[in-house]
């Protein structure tokens, strides 16, 4: 039996993955042999030797070690696009929110009507002073054109915005689904100097640190509307409040709210939503689920952010899966040591990321031996072997 632990609720439909003849899964399973959770903070978290993978039910995964558990061998897994809709949505919403104020212009209905009983004649009174600009015409900076990113840009073109879309990471796959009448921004500069709004879809890293920040914000049109439902860290709060106050920015949308930033006029604090419908915590959910089946029962590795993707179809042949450094001679050292125990390799797929420390190996054999897995082991660079019969 495979024990599988969950750190946070994870939808139903997810947990229904697991067979239950083969599977035990709970919050209260001690040494697991895969981690399921959404966003409970695992930097702190003693993990146990025998724990496999952890599979997060989202795309971010500040919450993880990533690096920490890819040197010993645990594969860590995230689920891009599956909550793409959800966000999307969300961001549209978020356009139409920062050109009109809708927000502002609801609480002050609700003022006047614990006020007066004359709703009408005030509200057509004073309504001007919540009036916006349409987004039509208007031109949208799309920053990453990955799942939800290429979305957006789809769905603004229809609304009738000029979209520029910026991403040096563009994968073969995501380019697949831009729209052809995005304009490509070589630089992300040629986003902040032309758009009326900007939307934010990177990942957080080092490079995307306070990503906007008072020098991207300088070279931004006058009244530039920003939306973050990314990351909170990819905005820094001091610059976006003191260009709110400038009128240099006339809105910000943010999902991340805090104590800072909730209360100032001009900024719009949606509390973390962007993922938060039934039909997303699912996909995820199940997303996530597949992931740690695929690779405890076939060693397959998709989605990870610690690991390169490596998928072989199963043959029926015995299995040996292997984590080590990408470093050379690794895969002559693999097959010499298997090979020295008399039996042939069936079928083989290596990956190494250039960049990345970590390769992975994924071999299928004529049989399993003894001693077999202790030759591999032994083996420089070897972090982690995993027969799967």
């Amino acid at each position: 039996m495979y024990r599988i632990k969950t750190l946070n609720s994870i939808a139903p439909v997810g947990l229904e993955q697991f067979d239950k003849t083969r599977y035990i899964v709970g919050d209260e399973i001690e040494n697991p042999d895969a981690i399921l959770l959404r966003s409970a903070n695992m930097h702190h978290y003693e993990v146990n030797p025998e724990l496999l993978c952890v599979s997060r039910a989202g795309a971010g995964t500040n919450n993880i070690p990533v690096e920490e558990y890819g040197e010993k061998g645990i594969v860590v897994f995230n689920t891009p696009g599956a909550n793409s809709e959800s966000v999307k949505e969300l961001v549209l919403c978020a356009l139409l929110l920062s050109s009109r104020d809708i927000v502002g212009g609801i609480e002050w209905v609700r003022n006047v009507a614990c006020k007066s009983d004359d709703v009408c004649a005030i509200v057509e009174k004073g309504k001007s002073a919540y009036v916006g600009p349409e987004i039509f015409g208007k031109k949208l900076g799309v920053i990453g054109l990955g799942a939800i990113g290429s979305k957006i840009a789809h769905d603004a073109i229809a609304l009738g915005m000029t979209v520029y879309g910026y991403d040096p990471y563009l994968s073969v796959d995501a380019a697949w689904r831009i729209p052809s009448n995005v304009m490509h921004a070589k630089e992300i500069e040629t986003i902040f100097k032309n758009c009326d709004y900007i939307t934010i879809h990177v990942p957080y890293m080092e490079s995307t640190h306070h990503l906007i920040n008072s020098c991207s914000l300088a070279m931004m049109k006058n009244g530039v509307r920003i939306i973050n439902l990314a990351r909170a860290e990819l905005v820094n709060d001091d610059d976006i409040i003191e260009a709110i106050d400038s009128g240099k920015v006339s809105c910000y949308v943010t999902d991340f709210p805090n104590a800072r930033t909730a209360n100032v006029p001009g900024i719009i604090a949606i509390p973390h939503l962007g993922a938060s419908t039934p039909e997303s915590e699912d996909n995820c959910a199940v997303m996530a689920a597949h992931q740690i089946l695929e690779y405890i029962e076939n060693g397959n590795i998709t989605n990870s952010v610690n690991m390169p993707t490596a998928t072989l179809g199963r043959t029926g042949d015995p299995r040996i899966c292997i984590i080590h450094k990408n470093i050379p001679d690794m895969i002559s050292k693999i097959a010499g040591a298997v090979s020295s125990c008399g039996i042939n390799i069936e079928n083989m797929v290596n990956a190494g990321t250039k960049g990345r420390t970590l390769a992975y190996t994924i071999i299928d054999t004529q049989e399993l031996v003894p001693g077999l897995e202790d030759k591999i082991k032994a083996i420089g660079g070897v972090i982690r072997v995993r027969t799967i019969c």
